[in-house]
């Protein structure tokens, strides 16, 4: 949703800041699985009761996107679960029946 005045993302469920997030997210980068779509984005936390009157810009981060390569590793990740599973169940299947 857009805040009201001054145009404010707010972002619900957005990843928290992290060091071990800013590496993951790195190495997503080196990858080629994400891309920044906007650079230096003022990011602050919403308070509690709501009013930003005399809230300012906490931080820059970054807002990235996934590129078709990182769709790509997700979807090849669930493929090969499901082929796991199929490989398993078949295996299971003829040593059950061979009895």
């Amino acid at each position: 949703m857009v805040l009201q005045p001054g145009n404010g993302w707010v972002i619900e469920k957005a990843m928290p800041v992290t060091e071990a997030n800013e590496e993951n997210i790195q190495t997503c980068l080196m990858r080629g699985w994400v891309e920044v779509l906007y650079e230096s984005v003022p990011m602050q936390k919403l308070p509690s009761d709501g009013d930003l009157k005399n809230a300012s810009a906490v931080s820059a981060q970054h807002i990235y996107r996934l590129t078709e390569g990182g769709w790509n590793a997700i979807h090849r990740t669930r493929s090969l679960n499901l082929l796991s599973f199929i490989v398993a169940l078949i295996g299971i299947s003829i040593a059950v029946f061979s009895l």
